[in-house]
């Protein structure tokens, strides 16, 4: 992401954010598509953050919306929002790589599937990307 954007720089962040929950809510599919057999616990698990991760994105598109409407006019306490915002992106992608974890590294189904543990490390170093990101924006606005 660059970071010249400006007055526009916070509906750039709820850009890269909206995109990233869209690509983890997506990866929860993967998982589950690619890996057959995989236990139930996992597939209950990939469902529910599929759902959260669904959320989550409306509520950022809801923020881009209102960033739009106020006409890039971003007062504090929208401002404030949108990075209390990117800082539950974070913590929500850093939980979601700790699942991403435990199934390949605990899951029989992908102890014999090579494929899968390929897919699981991409998933994680583009969530990890993601965090990357949030961690820089909320670094450079001293909320972290």
């Amino acid at each position: 992401m660059q970071f010249y954007y400006g007055s526009q720089m916070p509906l750039r962040i709820l850009d890269e954010a909206e995109f990233w929950k869209q690509q983890e809510e997506e990866h929860t599919v993967v998982i589950r598509e690619l890996v057959t057999g995989l236990e139930k616990v996992y597939v209950d698990a990939l469902n529910t953050w599929e759902k959260a991760l669904g959320e989550t994105h409306q509520r950022i598109v809801r923020f881009i919306e209102s960033v739009i409407r106020s006409n890039y006019t971003i007062s504090p306490s929208l401002e404030k929002d949108v990075l209390d915002l990117v800082a539950f992106c974070l913590q929500q992608s850093e939980d979601f790589i700790e699942l991403c974890q435990q199934i390949k590294n605990q899951s029989s189904a992908v102890s014999g599937n090579p494929t899968a543990k390929v897919v699981l490390d991409h998933i994680i170093r583009e969530s990890e990307y993601f965090i990357g990101i949030a961690q820089t924006i909320l670094y450079q606005k001293g909320q972290m």
